[in-house]
């Protein structure tokens, strides 16, 4: 289980439960599918799989997570077609105009009517807990998506104190400087991709992938003012993978150094196979995060 994506959150107080605490917690809002009337279902499910009924896959004090969206599958324009038809032809028997309302009333019937026969898809959104180093790590693509996953974690703790990451220094600023003098930190590498923005409203936006971004053309666009919202970087030899203005991780991979850890253990089964990767993988991150935090001047506690 190799995270590709993270949304971080900072856990403002301490996270005292144990493994088994929490899966207690969360049993409440077990997965479920969809009802015949339901347009979406969020709950949880096993980290590891169809094979196993356990809500928290704990290892070296990690707690993993998973949470299982399945949503049913209605075309907007298929949805407004029948709806349409459905006005045409009322409006037609009636020799009247619909009001607002009559037509609104139509459309939520027709939905009620088509959800049962509707196919459905689903998806899994993982994430950890780091209760020593104090994180909640997020396995998404997307910040909405990030934000479900602890909506959910909320719901079923009735609280928990989470907050988006926040540094001292702004990120677009840091990582401009390591693009405009052509110096990161010894311990970045700054790769070949990168998106730059004009800092007004609505300003433009130039994306450059598989280009040497010390070129002048480059250095140009920041001298008139464009600003870096997003970096392909390497750290250290170990991990590589494009951060953006709101310090979300994307596109995540872990290099030799890290998958050599991996090949050296010999594992039986999947079950065994999911916690070395795990154990591995948030071993690393809880070596990187800290230090992501020190690269954009430490983490502002205001």
């Amino acid at each position: 289980m190799w995270f590709k994506n993270l949304g971080v959150f900072r856990l403002t107080e301490a996270f005292t439960l144990t493994p088994e605490e929490l899966e207690q917690k969360l049993v409440a809002l077990s997965f479920h599918p969809c009802g015949p009337h339901e347009e979406s279902s969020f709950g949880w499910t096993s980290p590891l799989g169809k094979n196993s009924q356990q809500l928290v896959h704990s290892a070296n004090g990690f707690m993993m997570l998973c949470g299982k969206k399945e949503e049913r599958v209605l075309p907007a324009a298929v949805v407004n077609e029948l709806v349409q038809e459905k006005i045409f032809e009322t409006e037609n028997r009636q020799s009247r105009k619909l009001s607002k309302k009559e037509r609104t009333e139509i459309k939520d019937e027709l939905i009620f009517e088509l959800l049962p026969k509707a196919f459905t898809f689903s998806r899994k959104i993982h994430a950890y807990i780091d209760s020593k180093g104090g994180w909640l790590v997020v396995d998404a693509a997307s910040a909405k998506s990030a934000e479900d996953l602890l909506s959910l974690l909320r719901k079923s703790l009735s609280s928990l104190p989470a907050v988006p990451l926040n540094t001292i220094e702004k990120p677009t600023t840091t990582m401009t400087q390591w693009l405009l003098n052509n110096k990161a930190p010894d311990d970045i590498t700054i790769e070949d991709e990168c998106e730059l923005r004009s800092p007004e409203e609505a300003g433009g936006i130039i994306h450059c992938k598989r280009h040497d971004l010390a070129l002048p053309e480059i250095k140009n666009h920041l001298d008139n003012g464009k600003e870096v919202i997003k970096l392909a970087v390497n750290w250290a030899d170990r991990i590589a993978f494009i951060i953006d203005e709101n310090l979300a991780i994307k596109r995540l991979r872990f290099l030799d150094l890290i998958q050599d850890q991996v090949t050296d253990i010999e594992t039986g089964d999947e079950a065994a196979q999911f916690d070395a990767d795990f154990s591995i993988m948030s071993a690393e991150l809880a070596h990187f995060l800290p230090r992501l935090m020190e690269l954009f001047g430490g983490e502002n506690k205001a």
